[in-house]
């Protein structure tokens, strides 16, 4: 009899166990779901403006293979650093005729709603701009309306959509050196109906979330206005001008360049300028630009990197203050393809060539600036962004000192933009925590600071 009650029991015991097995299996099931369903990226807004950082990726040259595949493996380090939008230079298939170099200009379209297998297949730009969208960052084309290639479709079924010079020859754009590339002509209506149709092709079908647009005063400003209403009915969008006019922000772009902004870092770090040329440019912003007009800050970008010179080159030991410069400062900060590892070389633009991906100085830099930048409201350089005053110093040619501020949160960015060190007081006052360092740092007026050829405080109000 015992040996019986025993069985059941072990038959009892059996029966137990094989249920939790099976149910273990279906929560550890139910569980996987859940983290595979993962909640979807919101379209792109004005609060997303606010403390978002810009990656412009030159596929081509990012890595040896020049894929949007071995791109995409390296997303995730982007949202490491804290960027919130991708802009992706031209990813179109390039002319073949009248072209430069080996592999021709990005700029140089045969046709806008294809990618350049170079980069790969269409199904690797969906991934691509899936991975952005599951790490939170939303994708725009560079886009460029001006010109097309001299292989594109249009210049065979659609002549009269270009700019003809006297004699009846379609030419490249007037005053330039483009050759590689074929005028548009935006007297032709039809010729701007089918140029909106190709951009509304990436938001609907490939779900692209914007555009850079190369050249963007080139080519009239009703054109964008109109354009830029219509892919608004489809879906909010991040636009992006190639571009310093007031006008075109007035409707149709979010954010210019700062051009101006640039130049004058430039020429600061070369010893042509010093920080009242800064004052001069921040009076210039306020007096130009509307208060919910965006500008982008860079140190570089595509094209100043192959043909005005590496951050090196251009900046030498100020490289670094002017990248902090341009997280701090009013407006959008840009990073280029190279700059998060300490890039110092032009790299080419018709040829092939690779950026050397090893972390050094600017990479935990940049991580550090993209951290305050995503999540302090007094950084915020978006439409409703954040206050800039200027704060007085004893020696004001050298040292640049301002405050940020919105809701309570307070950032004071002090630096010495010359090659001597330089000593000084000022009036202001109060107690900080230095973002760097960690350390505690309290501003007191009338005592006099010192800071190295070069060197920086970012400050945190307590």
């Amino acid at each position: 009899m015992k040996k019986i009650i025993l069985s059941f029991i072990a038959i009892g015991i059996l029966f137990s166990c094989g249920k939790t097995k099976e149910e273990n299996v279906i929560a550890e099931a139910e569980t996987e779901i859940k983290e595979e369903v993962k909640e979807e990226l919101q379209p792109i807004s004005d609060t997303v403006m606010e403390n978002a950082i810009i990656y412009e990726a030159n596929i081509r040259q990012y890595s040896e293979e020049g894929s949007f595949n071995a791109f995409t493996k390296d997303i995730p380090v982007l949202k490491e650093l804290g960027v919130k939008v991708l802009w992706l230079m031209p990813i179109y298939p390039i002319s073949t005729t009248k072209s430069k170099g080996s592999l021709g200009s990005y700029y140089a379209i045969s046709d806008y709603t294809k990618v350049n297998p170079e980069f790969g297949t269409i199904e690797d730009f969906r991934t691509l701009v899936k991975t952005a969208h599951d790490n939170d960052i939303y994708v725009i084309l560079d886009w460029v309306a001006n010109h097309t290639g001299w292989d594109h479709i249009w210049l065979k079924e659609h002549p009269e959509y270009y700019t003809k010079d006297t004699e009846g020859n379609i030419t490249h754009t007037v005053d330039t050196d483009w050759t590689d590339v074929a005028d548009l002509n935006y007297d032709n209506t039809a010729m701007r109906e089918q140029m909106k149709n190709d951009m509304i092709y990436w938001l609907k079908e490939e779900g692209v979330d914007g555009f850079r647009c190369d050249v963007a005063g080139m080519v009239p400003v009703d054109f964008w206005n109109r354009t830029v209403t219509e892919l608004k009915k489809i879906k909010p969008v991040f636009m992006l001008a190639e571009g310093w006019e007031p006008e075109l922000l007035e409707n149709a772009f979010d954010m210019g360049y700062g051009w101006d902004t640039h130049h004058k870092m430039n020429d600061i770090a070369q010893g042509k300028s010093n920080v009242s040329e800064w004052d001069k440019r921040m009076v210039q912003i306020d007096t130009m630009y509307a208060k919910d007009d965006i500008l982008m800050n860079f140190t570089s970008n595509h094209d100043e990197n192959s043909w005005n010179g590496t951050v090196k080159e251009r900046m030498g030991d100020a490289a670094e203050v002017f990248a902090a410069l341009s997280y701090v400062a009013p407006g959008m900060p840009l990073i280029y393809s190279g700059q998060e590892y300490d890039m110092d070389k032009r790299l080419l633009f018709f040829e092939k060539d690779t950026i050397i991906k090893k972390k050094n100085k600017f990479f935990p830099l940049y991580k550090k600036l993209g951290k305050l930048k995503n999540t302090n409201p007094a950084l915020h350089g978006g439409k409703n962004a954040a206050s800039y005053t200027r704060i007085i110093t004893s020696d004001d040619n050298k040292v640049l000192a301002f405050a940020r501020k919105k809701d309570n949160h307070e950032v004071v960015f002090v630096a010495n933009l010359t090659k001597e060190p330089v000593k000084f007081t000022t009036e202001y006052k109060g107690e900080f925590t230095n973002y760097l360092s960690g350390d505690n740092f309290e501003i007191k007026p009338g005592q006099e600071y010192e800071l190295a050829a070069w060197d920086y405080w970012i400050l945190i109000k307590k």
